[in-house]
């Protein structure tokens, strides 16, 4: 019976994928990392009770919250004040940057962090997603599509000033990664994953299980709460390993760009505690050729022989390290 047990384990895991796939729109991206709304996903609904959340004075309604204009801030004085282009965007056209990246500029899985980005790279960026340089592998992708359908739109005056004020946010940490191997039973909703109701758990198989430590306040765009990311057991010592140097010529020492601690250089971007989830992403866009801009064919050769699995790997071990 020895001989049959490796045989036995790698079909259970092919399984455990199978029902995870079936529970999700038809993809070739990883659903967990591309999250897509179902076509029948109940958005929260919209009410005029008022709000609150912990360490906060300042009341809203869950109507308010969900405002594309005028994002809930809740925490005012945890950061500088928000120019226009980002408190408010511009009606109609380009949607407020505090909405998806929150006011403290540390966003959420499905979105980029933008806290502590040199200003050059966040101009870069932007002229990527308006040159058709920066897509996403996955079209559905919303939050991408909104990027490059939206707020390109912004004048380089706007992004100019978004850029700036991000750049002087603070990182700091905001993924708690747990290396685990049954995680609770998700769904996409909201364009990340969340857990089932009622509860239940399954085995984690090579995924990355990325939600809301509260999803209340997520809902309610509190950028005080952050997420939790149960990543497979053996990540981080398998991610350290590629991230310092690798095998087989798979990774190359990332801090030869991401600098000390991969907390950035220069333009290069710090990726220290960064989403696992959006980390994944980008290394599978590169990859495919989604974000072929000059900065993004730096890491081509870095990423092209990596698999998905190595993927999660270097994604678990990079978002455990301090921003």
């Amino acid at each position: 019976m020895l001989h049959f047990r490796p045989f036995l384990s790698s079909f259970f895991l092919l399984v455990v994928a199978l029902i995870a796939l079936a529970d999700t729109p038809n993809q070739s991206t990883p659903y967990w990392a591309f999250c897509i709304n179902p076509a029948d996903a109940a958005l929260v609904k919209a009410d005029d009770n008022p709000r609150r959340v912990p360490n906060s004075s300042t009341v809203f309604t869950t109507a308010q919250t969900q405002d594309l204009f005028n994002p809930p801030d809740w925490h005012p004085t945890d950061h500088p004040p928000m120019p226009e282009i980002v408190a408010h965007g511009r009606k109609p056209d380009v949607y407020a940057c505090g909405y998806c990246h929150l006011p403290d500029g540390l966003g959420r899985p499905e979105n980029s962090s933008l806290a502590g980005l040199s200003v050059g790279y966040i101009i870069h960026q932007m002229t990527d997603f308006r040159s058709g340089a920066r897509k996403s592998s996955e079209p559905r992708h919303l939050p991408v599509a909104n990027m490059i359908s939206r707020e390109t739109k912004a004048t380089k005056q706007e992004i100019a000033v978004a850029a700036e004020y991000f750049s002087k946010l603070d990182r700091k940490p905001w993924i708690r990664v747990v290396e685990t191997g049954t995680v609770p039973k998700s769904h996409v909703s909201g364009w990340m994953l969340v857990a089932d109701t009622p509860a239940a758990t399954e085995p984690i198989g090579q995924r990355i299980i990325e939600m809301p430590e509260d999803l209340e306040l997520t809902e309610l765009r509190d950028d005080a709460s952050g997420f939790v990311a149960d990543v497979p057991e053996g990540s981080l010592k398998q991610g350290k390993w590629l991230v310092t140097g690798g095998r087989d010529g798979k990774a190359f020492a990332c801090a030869k760009c991401h600098g000390p601690g991969l907390r950035g250089s220069g333009n290069v971007p710090p990726i220290a505690g960064r989403s696992p989830s959006y980390i994944v992403r980008q290394l599978f866009d590169m990859k495919s050729g989604a974000r072929s801009g000059a900065l993004s064919l730096q890491m081509r050769k870095q990423v092209a022989k990596l698999s998905i699995d190595d993927m999660i790997a270097i994604a678990a071990f990079v978002s455990s390290l301090k921003p």
